[in-house]
């Protein structure tokens, strides 16, 4: 039978209830994209569209460059330079894992955070994360040359501190690091925002508000890999403020340099404001190396070094001022009126005390000595007289009002305010009455009396200056990018020794002879110009048999068990430009340990400071023949 014959024998009422199904099916087809288009459109269209312009559009940081920190010549102390970090955006990149390991195969030493290496802790955003930090030119030019396989990779341009004098400068100037949790919830940095980069210690730390600056922004649009298309709008960021110190970098070099013992500090102060010169405490470390976030190994072996490099010996550590203590006792018992100049007491060697003997260093004994001769040869049987004729709370008093016992002020935080002991104190910390024997101790810069180098150089300073005791500052001004001044912080007098200038000369008269006399025991400090006076002083860390023939056998004592030596001088002593501290750890007697590092340092301060203009400062080329201001233990 024809097909048309068969054709024509179907009920039309078959293929009418296929086109219906049918139909219903398409209708049905087109509600629900039709629906989609209305949930898209209508229901979440602000966000969509939101969401397309930020694909298309990216807001970025641009990080302020941090102020320098100048020394007060203007020469750079920290300035900075560009670092070149491989950064992703979550939110650009498909699979972040898969872009490490293509980085991986690139360059066989990349080598990302670990909680980043797989990716996983990664949150989608819009936000940079850094995998390398500091990456080199070849790096750089890999990550570009391969950008179309790495959506979402950028190279991020970052300013990072220079510290152009490495650890000489550490403690003073501090280091920078990324903002910590406790910090962001601190309201002294309610402004700062997460991975901010902040001052963590030194001057960096206390100046952070002017050296910080201001980011800015710009919005740029970028093509699907999140390349850079076009900038479509700029807010340049505001560099920080530039902080000028009270710092000489030459003298501060000069002092680290000749500082070559293992542990102590050196702090040179200009007794006229009490401005800070130079300030060095050693071990030290290298702060360039918290700049990008310091490894765990330099990490572990600075925090477990057992000399603490982190600490600033200078303004934290507790010496006994042993003999440097007895200039103090001597102008007070002066203005006690206990002692004229001439006056001599008997050194016979030692001293009883009930049924304790105090020997002095000189073992034969010194004679009869006047205040001039005991200080010159630093008599101990002297001073444990006047100590013991002025009881613990007199010599406390007068120890406070030369700055002892309490911290100076200074703009770093970390200092130590060191200890005056008295009869109330001992009762209170160890419920036990004062004893005489201690008054001996205390007498000679030993027993519970302790100070920091700042607070000592800072009394000394105030002794040959005529009796003003300076705030010790590190700070001079705050001047504009242009040079404008913003801020100043001038000298601040915060009080006056409690003794006549006459007390006062008549000591620093005997602080000369302790450097220039033939007996006296700062001779490694003699010129001559003769224009230095000084004192030595030898530090006991742990107490010695009265038998000791402590010259021989200091060097069969433990490292740790050694004498401290100390050294104070001011120059030129007439009218003092600068009063030198230096403390060396272990390092045995003050005059062989401690004075030859002093003398370096004078030394080269009379050379370059004194006997050359200014001008020439900052040039380098000197002219010698301009001067820049006329005038044993």
């Amino acid at each position: 039978m024809p097909n048309h014959d068969k054709l024509n024998r179907q009920d039309p009422s078959f293929f009418k209830t296929r086109f219906v199904i049918v139909g219903c099916l398409i209708f049905f087809a087109f509600c629900l994209l039709g629906g989609r288009v209305w949930y898209l459109q209508v229901l979440r269209g602000d966000e969509l569209r939101t969401r397309s312009e930020n694909n298309r559009i990216r807001v970025e940081e641009i990080k302020p460059l941090r102020g320098l920190i100048l020394d007060r010549y203007g020469a750079t102390l920290v300035d900075n330079h560009p670092s070149f970090d491989i950064a992703v955006i979550p939110q650009e990149t498909e699979n972040v894992g898969r872009a490490v390991e293509l980085l991986h195969e690139f360059s066989r030493d990349f080598c990302p955070p670990a909680t980043l290496a797989d990716g996983t802790a990664l949150r989608r955003g819009y936000t940079p994360v850094t995998l390398e930090r500091d990456v080199s030119w070849e790096k750089v030019a890999l990550v570009e040359t391969y950008s179309t396989m790495l959506p979402g990779v950028i190279i991020d341009v970052v300013p990072v501190r220079n510290y152009t004098m490495g650890d000489a400068t550490a403690h003073a100037l501090g280091y920078v690091g990324e903002i910590s949790r406790n910090e962001l919830q601190s309201p002294a940095y309610r402004d700062y925002r997460r991975g901010a980069i902040v001052g963590k210690s030194g001057i960096e730390r206390t100046m952070d508000r002017y050296l910080r600056g201001k980011s800015g922004g710009a919005q740029v649009e970028v093509n699907v890999a999140g390349r850079t298309l076009d900038v479509l709008a700029k807010v340049d960021a505001v560099p920080g403020l530039n902080v000028v110190t009270t710092l000489d970098k030459g003298l501060q070099q000069a002092c680290w340099e000749a500082f070559d013992s293992p542990a102590g500090s050196v702090v040179v102060m200009d007794p006229n404001d009490g401005s800070i010169l130079a300030m060095v405490s050693k071990p030290s470390y290298d702060p360039n190396l918290f700049n990008r976030g310091i490894s765990e190994a330099d990490w572990e072996r600075f925090s477990s070094d057992p000399r603490a490099p982190f600490k600033n010996r200078a303004l934290s550590a507790h010496y006994p001022p042993a003999s440097l203590i007895k200039p103090l006792i001597a102008a007070a018992a002066l203005d006690q009126g206990l002692i004229t100049g001439e006056e001599t007491i008997m050194c016979l060697g030692s001293l009883s005390v009930g049924d304790r003997t105090f020997r002095c260093w000189g073992r034969k004994g010194h004679g009869a000595l006047n205040l001039y001769q005991a200080i010159v040869r630093s008599c101990d049987v002297y001073f444990y007289t006047l100590g013991l004729q002025m009881g613990i709370d007199v010599i406390a008093e007068y120890a406070y009002r030369f700055g002892l016992g309490k911290v100076t002020g200074v703009e770093i935080a970390g200092e130590r305010p060191g200890l005056v002991p008295s009869t109330q104190w001992k009762r209170q910390r160890f419920g036990e009455p004062w004893h005489r024997g201690e008054t001996v101790s205390v007498s000679i810069g030993q027993g519970f009396l302790s100070a920091t180098p700042l607070q000592l150089v800072r009394f000394y300073a105030a002794m040959t200056n005529g009796g003003v005791l300076y705030q010790p500052r590190l700070v001079e001004r705050v001047e504009s990018p242009g040079g404008d001044i913003v801020e100043s912080f001038p000298a601040i007098e915060q009080g006056r020794l409690p003794v006549s200038r006459e007390h006062l000369e008549q000591v620093k008269r005997a602080l000369w002879g302790a450097v220039n006399e033939p007996r006296g025991t700062g001779k490694a400090l003699l010129r001559k110009e003769r224009d230095v006076c000084g004192k030595t002083g030898t530090a006991q860390v742990i107490s010695m048999p009265d038998d000791d023939d402590d010259g021989e056998k200091q060097k069969d004592i433990p490292y740790r068990f050694r004498d401290h030596a100390l050294f104070v001088c001011s120059v030129p002593c007439d009218d003092p430009l600068i009063t030198v501290m230096v403390v060396v750890e272990h390092g045995g007697h003050g005059g062989s340990a401690a004075a030859p590092i002093a003398r370096k340092i004078v030394d080269w301060y009379m050379e370059n400071r004194v006997m050359r203009a200014p001008e020439s400062i900052m040039t380098g080329s000197y002219d010698d023949t301009s001067t820049r201001r006329s005038h044993e233990d």
